[in-house]
């Protein structure tokens, strides 16, 4: 399980950095809070970094249902997956919002895999008992 909890820091970590990155996107193009609105590119870091949270509110859990009920190990690496593909969004949606898709399918399908593959393995469980 150590490796599923080190997945989950680096994914709030990754969140910090892409808040981070938010306020320094907020100084270069003078937003001033609380406005989230009047540059195109400051609006796409704004928008990857909402992006991000609502993905996480679903990833946090679903690593842990998905390791306890099927394995520690693969929850770890679809996990990764998450965080290489959570970047990739990052660097091109800042970049070219029309360009994100490649980056989305990398962390959004782990979501699906982990959560879809963690209730599985609950019902899975239950069923047993």
């Amino acid at each position: 399980m150590s490796l599923v909890y080190i997945v989950m820091g680096l994914a709030m970590l990754q969140y910090l950095y892409f808040g981070f990155a938010v306020g320094g996107a907020r100084g270069r193009y003078g937003i001033k809070a609380p406005a989230t609105a009047g540059h195109e590119v400051f609006e796409r870091y704004f928008r990857v970094h909402m992006n991000t949270l609502e993905l996480l509110v679903v990833l946090i859990p679903a690593l842990p249902l998905f390791a306890w009920y099927v394995s520690p190990r693969w929850a770890a690496g679809l996990g990764a997956v998450y965080l290489v593909g959570r970047f990739l969004y990052f660097f091109e949606y800042v970049k070219d919002p029309a360009k994100r898709s490649p980056g989305f399918g990398l962390s959004f399908l782990p979501i699906v895999v982990l959560l879809l593959g963690g209730i599985g393995g609950a019902i899975a469980a239950l069923v047993k008992s």
